[in-house]
């Protein structure tokens, strides 16, 4: 009974229904090749080619003028829209030089995405987008490409599929048990509630709660050997927060311990400093002699030991004791003493 019911009801009328009409970049482009052969197309003609309404069209033909600045212009006497000067392309994207150089750089910048689950989707976006822009802008972008480079050293490969499980897990908070492996150390499993994913001077951390520490912990993804999703699900607090965690760190790892950092750079190693915001709790003190002292609070001190180290004797450590006692010792090591 009910399926005759329904086979007698009468269609209504009214606005014709677009759910599966093109989408709208699409609809524009095929505005613009009839407009471009000169086929003089009008509202009635364009709604019944791209199964719209009339309405649509309109705010189509709109955007495509005041978006896309073409000179697309309605002739009375051939009932139809044309160009009233000569159309190379349909450029979806307007961009100045500055922008065009900033999204070269931002491609470049993908190596850093090589083997995470983030690569074939920004190099897919950027295929599409390089395609959507005109040939030159003022100078060709082959030229800026031979005038730019950016490189990494001593990068680490990402399993992609454990990469791409971790990056759904954080977004659908899914948790997980990992098989993880400690450098010298034997993999051993760890349950995680997967917070957050961050890239952190070129290389790339996990922060989760870790259920066997109870605690947040940090976790590097290219020592994860396997992961695979628990079945239960996890709220990641709202308390939690990653500029605040990592708030007294030098780099990715963070303790509840506080240190006073005071370290002297020699008058050769001074200008390279002041170059840089090194740490947000810096502050610099000059010295007579043209070398520089400069004052952090941290809450780690393995980091901040090995940048020191880096700088060798172009450095000296003020304070605290811990951190002069390890980094004589790192030095004696490297000495072989």
């Amino acid at each position: 009974m009910a399926s005759i019911q329904g086979a007698s009801k009468k269609p209504r009328r009214g606005r014709p229904a677009e759910l599966h009409s093109r989408p709208p970049l699409e609809r524009m482009m095929q505005i613009h090749d009839m407009v471009q052969r000169g086929n003089y197309p009008n509202g009635p003609v364009l709604a019944e080619k791209l199964a719209v309404t009339r309405k649509t069209v309109q705010r189509d033909i709109t955007f495509m003028r005041d978006r896309f600045n073409l000179p697309l212009e309605y002739d009375a006497s051939r009932n139809g829209y044309h160009y009233t000067r000569p159309v190379e392309s349909f450029q979806m994207l307007q961009v100045d030089e500055g922008e065009l150089f900033a999204l070269l750089i931002a491609e470049k910048v993908l190596q850093q995405y090589r083997g995470t689950a983030f690569e074939k989707q920004l190099s897919k976006a950027f295929r599409k987008i390089s395609k959507s822009l005109p040939d030159t802008v003022s100078m060709r972008l082959s030229d800026w490409d031979d005038a730019l480079d950016i490189r990494n050293t001593g990068t680490v490969d990402v399993d992609e599929k454990v990469f791409d499980l971790l990056f759904r897990s954080v977004t659908k908070g899914h948790q997980l048990e990992i098989t993880y492996t400690k450098p010298n150390g034997a993999p051993h499993k760890r349950t995680i509630d997967p917070y957050q994913i961050a890239n952190i001077n070129s290389d790339w951390y996990l922060y989760a709660y870790d259920h066997k520490r109870e605690d947040i912990r940090c976790f590097v993804p290219a020592r994860i050997q396997s992961a695979k999703i628990t079945g239960q699900k996890f709220k990641r607090p709202d308390s939690f927060s990653l500029d605040q965690y990592l708030e007294g760190a030098f780099g990715p790892f963070s303790s509840d311990e506080s240190f006073d950092i005071q370290i002297q750079f020699t008058k050769t190693a001074a200008p390279f400093i002041r170059e840089k915001k090194w740490h947000p709790t810096q502050k610099n003190r000059e010295l007579k002699n043209g070398s520089l002292e400069i004052s952090l609070k941290l809450s780690h001190l393995a980091d901040i030991r090995r940048w020191i180290l880096g700088w060798g004797g172009e450095a000296k450590v003020i304070a605290p004791t811990e951190l002069l006692e390890s980094v004589q010792a790192e030095a004696k090591a490297i000495l072989g003493k």
